[in-house]
């Protein structure tokens, strides 16, 4: 069994890559999300970004029920995420519980999916900050401690770098406007999602993870993929069937 410490480095390897294998801020954020759950003691994690006017939107999640408790920060204007993004520093929450005034509503809510502990860590370079990432952990899950958290930093400023990177693939194009794009690409994605799951009856979590399995296999972009659902120019129950590996 890999250690700890090949798994962080193999993850931050495969971060790297993503800044010489095209500029994807969707697929970036994905990936962070994906692999500070497979690496780090923490059960779930989303990503929010800011638009060009500083408003957050969610970006990335590894699952149903985070990216709807990342809304909520949003649609409450308090949480964790918002002051990591706000204040550019980290914000450690090892007991909800007893930092429940800090964000009472956020916090209830949080503890009433089973979350004991939350973790937000800004997206930044330097004085550049584009968002923030959540890390969740129920009781169970164990100890985040210092490393941990360092590493889920390092793994954010590697995927800050790639998303930034737009400036040097996009000759007049602002970051500002690069991000929107990403955003807006996000909601098409959603949308292929839903259809997904209303085609083949399954999970929201279920439809999300055939749609980037595939897209991975077929060496596709997932919003390229997203976008032929919407257009009914891909079979869904293809989608919804693939396994890893499966030919074409």
């Amino acid at each position: 069994m890999a250690s700890r410490e090949s798994k962080l480095l193999t993850a931050l390897v495969r971060m790297a890559d993503s800044l010489v294998e095209g500029y994807d801020p969707i697929e970036i954020a994905q990936q962070l999300v994906d692999v500070i759950v497979e690496v780090l003691p923490v059960d779930t994690a989303g990503s929010m970004l800011a638009d060009h006017r500083g408003r957050l939107h969610v970006l990335a999640s590894t699952s149903e029920a985070t990216r709807l408790l990342e809304l909520f920060q949003i649609q409450s204007d308090a949480g964790p995420c918002l002051t990591a993004y706000q204040e550019g520093v980290p914000v450690l929450v090892p007991d909800l519980g007893a930092q429940r005034e800090r964000w009472p509503a956020f916090a209830d809510r949080a503890r009433a999916e089973g979350w004991a502990s939350v973790y937000a860590l800004p997206m930044r370079l330097r004085t550049d900050r584009i968002g923030a990432i959540n890390l969740f952990a129920s009781p169970r899950t164990g100890q985040v401690g210092t490393a941990d958290i360092t590493a889920a930093q390092s793994l954010a400023d590697v995927a800050t770098i790639g998303i930034l990177h737009a400036r040097t693939l996009a000759d007049s194009v602002s970051v500002s406007a690069q991000l929107q794009r990403a955003l807006n690409s996000r909601v098409v994605i959603e949308q292929a999602k839903g259809m997904l799951a209303e085609q083949g009856h399954v999970t929201l979590d279920a439809a999300f993870a055939a749609l980037r399995t595939y897209a991975r296999n077929t060496n596709t972009r997932i919003l390229d993929l997203a976008m032929a659902v919407i257009d009914y120019r891909v079979d869904m129950t293809t989608i919804i069937t693939h396994r890893p590996g499966q030919a074409q």
